[in-house]
């Protein structure tokens, strides 16, 4: 098993650290030990979360067209523009 030396820990945060520790009944080393594998699954689970997130918006917009309909179809909803005429222009 690895050994891990933490160096120049601000004392305000090791006796933080140390009374935890007593209050969950157990020492220095294995709250450390507890607080880095908590947070170690907490980070891959929110990752994970988030890849499915993502993954649930693929596909989101199913469409039995091809590419080319689609198009055809947006361009011929399309109104043609009367604002070219001089009166209608926004700044005269």
């Amino acid at each position: 098993m690895a050994n891990l030396q933490v160096r120049d820990i601000d004392d305000r945060l090791y006796e933080a650290l140390k009374r935890r520790a007593e209050l969950e009944h157990r020492s220095v080393s294995q709250e450390v030990v507890l607080l880095i594998e908590n947070y170690l699954a907490h980070d891959m689970k929110e990752s994970e979360q988030k890849t499915l997130r993502f993954l649930e918006l693929s596909n989101s917009w199913m469409d039995d067209r091809n590419s080319e309909k689609i198009i055809k179809e947006i361009r011929s909803s399309r109104t043609k523009n009367t604002r070219s005429k001089k009166e209608d222009e926004l700044f005269d």
